[in-house]
C-alpha cells in the first residue's frame, strides 16, 4: 500500500485503545510537538511512558506492517505540513536518569534541563558542554550533538537501540560506535532506548559556573527566546553556515510566517503561523544563494520528515 494511501483503520484503533488507553491519539497535530509548532497531524501518536510500552508498539507495528517514525523533544526536526502516514512515537515519556559508577544512565526521552540538573545535584563533570542544547537524549545522540570543543561522542559509554525489523534489543559499547560530525552512525532506523555516559566527580560550584557560562554564551548568539528548530544547516569544512548565508544577504529574510533570523542566519524562526512550507521555502532559498554566490552546497542539519500533503479521504 502506497504510503500516501495508508490510515489507521477502525480495527488498528481499537487495537491500539485497547493496549494503551488515554497514550494514544489519533490525527494527532505534530505542531505541538515540535520547537518550531509547525507540521502536520500523525495518523497515530502513542506516548510511552516505559520502554516496555515503547517496546510493545514497535512490536505491534511491525506485526501489523505500519509505518513507524520516532519523535523526541522535536529539535532539529521539521514535519510537513501533511503531517506523516502510520504511527508516531513519542519519546518524553522515557525519562529515567540514574548514577551507576562512574556513569550517568539516561532514557531516550531525558531533557537537556533535566540531565544538567541531576548533574549538578550530584556533583557529576563530563557533561557541561550539552547544557542548553535543547532536545533529548536521543536526539543528542542521532545528531552527535555538541560544541566545537566537545561532542557526545567524547562521553558515551554504550547505548542500547531496537532493531526496527524485528524489535530486538542490543548494546553496543563505546569502542564499537561510530560517530561522525552531527551524526551518529547506528544501523538506519535504530530506535535508540538508552545511554550511559562517562563522568567524573566534581565540586558543584565548578560545574553551575560552568554551566552559566556556556549558557550565557548560547544565549547572546542564537535566538533562544523564539521558536526555531535550532541549527539549520551543518557547518561546511573551514566555515560556518550562518556566515556564509548572512554574505549572501539573507539575513532577516522573511517567507510567510518564517524568518531567517536577524540574530544568527543559520536559524529559522517561527513569527507567529508559519508553515512548514515557509521553513523549506527559506531552506531552499539559502541554499541556492549560498551555492551561486560561494560555490558550497550547504547540507541540512535539521531532519525533515513527513508529507507535504495530507492523504485524500476515500
Amino acid at each position: 500500500m502506497p504510503a500516501e494511501d495508508l490510515t489507521i483503520d477502525t480495527r488498528l484503533k481499537r487495537l491500539f485503545e485497547q493496549e494503551f488507553g488515554d497514550r494514544v491519539s489519533f490525527a494527532e497535530p505534530l505542531s505541538k510537538y515540535t520547537s518550531l509548532r509547525v507540521g502536520g497531524p500523525a495518523d497515530a501518536l502513542l506516548r510511552p511512558q516505559s520502554s516496555e510500552q515503547f517496546q510493545r508498539i514497535v512490536r505491534l507495528c511491525l506485526e501489523e506492517s505500519v509505518p513507524l517514525t520516532v519523535l523526541g523533544g522535536g529539535f532539529n526536526t521539521l514535519v510537513r505540513d501533511g503531517g506523516i502516514r502510520g504511527v508516531v512515537i513519542r519519546t518524553h515519556g522515557l525519562r529515567t536518569l540514574e548514577l551507576q559508577e562512574d556513569r550517568i544512565v539516561a532514557e531516550a526521552g531525558v531533557t537537556h534541563s533535566t540531565l544538567a540538573k541531576f548533574s549538578l545535584e550530584h556533583g557529576l563533570s563530563g557533561l557541561e558542554f550539552a547544557v542548553g542544547i535543547p532536545g533529548t537524549i536521543g536526539g543528542w545522540l542521532k545528531m552527535n550533538a555538541g560544541i566545537p570543543s566537545r561532542e557526545m561522542k567524547d562521553v558515551v559509554a554504550a547505548i542500547e537501540y531496537l532493531k526496527p525489523h524485528d524489535g530486538s534489543e542490543v548494546r553496543k559499547l563505546r569502542e564499537d560506535l561510530r560517530f561522525r560530525y552531527r551524526e551518529l552512525q547506528a544501523p538506519e532506523s535504530a530506535l535508540l532506548l538508552r545511554a550511559e555516559f562517562l563522568i567524573e566527580m566534581d565540586d558543584p560550584s565548578a560545574i553551575r559556573a560552568r554551566q552559566q557560562e556556556l549558557l550565557a554564551a548560547r544565549k547572546s548568539s542564537q535566538p533562544v527566546d523564539q521558536l526555531s528548530c535550532g541549527s539549520v544547516f551543518t557547518n561546511p569544512p573551514g566555515d560556518h553556515a550562518g556566515r556564509l548565508i548572512e554574505a549572501a544577504g539573507l539575513k532577516g529574510a522573511v517567507h510567510g510566517g518564517a524568518q531567517i533570523s536577524e540574530l544568527h542566519a543559520n536559524f529559522i524562526v517561527n513569527r507567529g503561523q508559519a508553515h512548514a512550507s515557509d521553513v523549506l521555502a527559506l531552506i531552499a532559498r539559502a541554499r541556492e544563494a549560498v551555492d551561486q554566490q560561494f560555490q558550497i552546497e550547504l547540507v541540512p542539519e535539521v531532519h525533515v520528515m513527513g508529507e507535504d500533503h495530507a492523504p485524500k479521504k476515500a
